[in-house]
């Protein structure tokens, strides 16, 4: 083994950390993920930093906190200003390319106002979160009264299924994410009833498989060093999988729902308003998870098998020895945990992921099979693919940490205390059914090694949890007079946090450290009442100058 010149950066779309076998779920096995974690180390507590695809996308691709990026939900635009992994590696002479989904959203009005022009090279880096695309694929189209969600949206991969015979004015839908009766009426996949369909195409010609190809195509031609961003769309809804699938998984596969009646009695309720959202209520039902469930479990053994199709094929042409390869989610998904749907709140079922990480290099032999349970975040990445390249990560621009010392055993844990994780949903009906203000629709959830408390603006009590003794979230303790201490340390960190430098990106510590030398030698001189009073070298430019006398203007003037 030598050291990775190359970064694969695997990410799933909605995958829950605890459905995985590797990270213990109970009738799902996944041994193909497994195995890259027995060759890597498996992080347990890895927290995103936003529950939502778009804006903890954003702070992957940055290594920012989303109070630092600004991209705060779905289609806000990613400040043009902001750095991204492809700026960092770039510099490092490593390439940075997408295959797959981003959830970007341009600053079109930035990059106008700059006359970046989207079609040039600096422009379309800028326009696809800094990436060179080799194939995005958003992988949604749906379609409304008012439009398309996403008009470009799985625009490659439609055309792929028509060229291969899938005739329709949209293949994503119609085949890859819907079923088919007997008399050959599309059953869509947006409907939760029919998630226990069989998607109407050949199981080859899927998403997963599909980009999974794409990846491979886009290592074939690639000269390294390389980071290239796998980015699959599954098992994020619609919830249908194609056969053999469709079928291997029933109601007797699902893991109990992680519940109880408690959690709806004295509700907070800014909790209560999103268990009472309309997928809150259908994921509480019995008969959506139990249809849901094995179709969500199926698509995530489906995505396990091309891991093993593309771990199998690195093997076979030496891309094994050569390339870092990172397997994580941007988020999970509540599945009718905690009485809720998708994932736009701060339990662990949303915001903890499963993180892997491989390093071929022989410095990571020692840690090989290993489980860290060190707070991480999903910053963290960014910095630890710089320092893969080979470059210094630049802490004031770069909010995590590297992981390399722990990947090579020099510690085991990171340098923080606590992880931070933030939500606004002001652009969304959950703040119009409560009719918040804009600034008032924001939530903050800090962690650290036992407890989570979450504050929401607005004026309400804050919600806590002992992680510890209630590993489940089940019990709300933030009225609890007995935490008043453990409340206050914990708002103590969020504030902290919250103080910290983080806009100023364009000096570093360093920088900042030597300005402090520097204003004196430049010729400014204050509070100085002799020149003696100060080194000589300081004021030689002031000092034996002589000046002819004008206080009367100049002669003959």
């Amino acid at each position: 083994m030598a050291k990775p010149r190359n970064i694969l950066f695997i990410m799933f779309d909605q995958l829950r950390w605890d459905y995985l076998g590797c990270y213990g779920h109970r009738t799902l096995k996944t041994p193909n993920i497994d195995r890259l974690a027995a060759r890597g180390v498996r992080f347990d507590r890895a927290y995103i930093q936003s529950p939502i695809c778009g804006s903890s996308r954003m702070s992957t691709y940055t290594g920012r906190y989303v109070h630092s990026h600004g991209a705060s939900w779905n289609g806000i635009p990613l400040k043009v200003g902001e750095l991204t992994l492809g700026d960092h590696l770039r510099k490092l002479g490593m390439s940075c390319n997408l295959v797959g989904k981003t959830h970007m959203r341009a600053d079109a009005e930035g990059m106008a106002r700059l006359g970046l022009e989207p079609d040039s090279l600096i422009g379309a880096r800028v326009a696809e979160c800094g990436f060179d695309v080799f194939e995005r694929d958003d992988g949604m189209l749906p379609e409304g009264p008012d439009g398309s969600y996403d008009p470009d949206g799985a625009r490659e991969y439609n055309k792929y299924l028509r060229a291969r015979g899938y005739e329709s004015d949209n293949p994503w839908h119609d085949f890859a994410n819907s079923g088919l009766d007997d008399a050959g009426n599309v059953l869509s996949g947006w409907f939760l009833k029919n998630a226990c369909e069989a998607a109407n195409i050949a199981e080859e010609d899927s998403e997963t498989p599909y980009l999974t190809g794409r990846g491979m195509a886009f290592m074939e031609q690639a000269t390294a060093p390389w980071c290239c961003h796998l980015s699959f769309i599954k098992p994020h809804w619609p919830y249908i999988v194609p056969e053999p699938y469709a079928s291997m998984y029933g109601p007797d596969d699902v893991q109990e729902v992680i519940r109880s009646d408690g959690e709806r009695q004295d509700t907070h309720p800014v909790l209560r308003a999103f268990m009472d959202t309309r997928v809150g209520e259908a994921f509480s039902r019995a008969e959506v998870r139990e249809a849901v469930i094995p179709a969500y479990m199926g698509l995530i053994k489906q995505a396990d098998d091309q891991m093993g199709r593309l771990f199998d094929w690195m093997e076979r042409t030496g891309r094994m020895e050569d390339t870092l390869i990172v397997l994580t989610s941007d988020h999970g998904d509540f599945l009718g945990d905690h009485w809720m749907g998708e994932k736009t709140f701060f339990h662990d079922t949303s915001t903890r992921v499963p993180l892997i990480v491989y390093d071929p290099s022989p410095e990571a032999d020692a840690t090989r099979g290993t489980v860290c349970d060190a707070l991480v975040e999903s910053i963290d990445l960014a910095p630890t693919f710089v320092e893969v390249a080979g470059g210094e990560p630049p802490a004031h621009i770069l909010e995590g940490e590297s992981l390399v010392p722990i990947l090579h055993g020099e510690r085991t844990g990171t340098l923080r205390d606590y992880a931070i994780c933030e939500y606004d949903y002001s652009g969304s009906p959950v703040a119009a059914k409560m009719r918040a203000p804009v600034r008032d629709a924001v939530m903050f959830c800090v962690i650290d090694r036992r407890y989570k408390l979450i504050h929401c603006e607005g004026g309400y009590r804050p919600l806590l949890f002992d992680l510890q003794e209630d590993p489940q979230e089940l019990v709300d303790l933030g009225a609890s007079a007995e935490h008043a201490g453990v409340i206050e340390d914990m708002y103590d960190k969020l504030f902290a946090w919250t103080r910290r430098p983080s806009q100023r990106t364009t000096r570093s510590e360093a920088q900042l450290m030597e300005m402090r030398q520097k204003s004196g030698r430049r010729g400014v001189v204050l509070g100085v009442y002799d020149e003696n009073d100060v080194p000589l070298e300081l004021t030689v430019r002031y000092r034996g100058r002589k000046a002819p006398d004008m206080k009367r203007g100049p002669k003959g003037g």
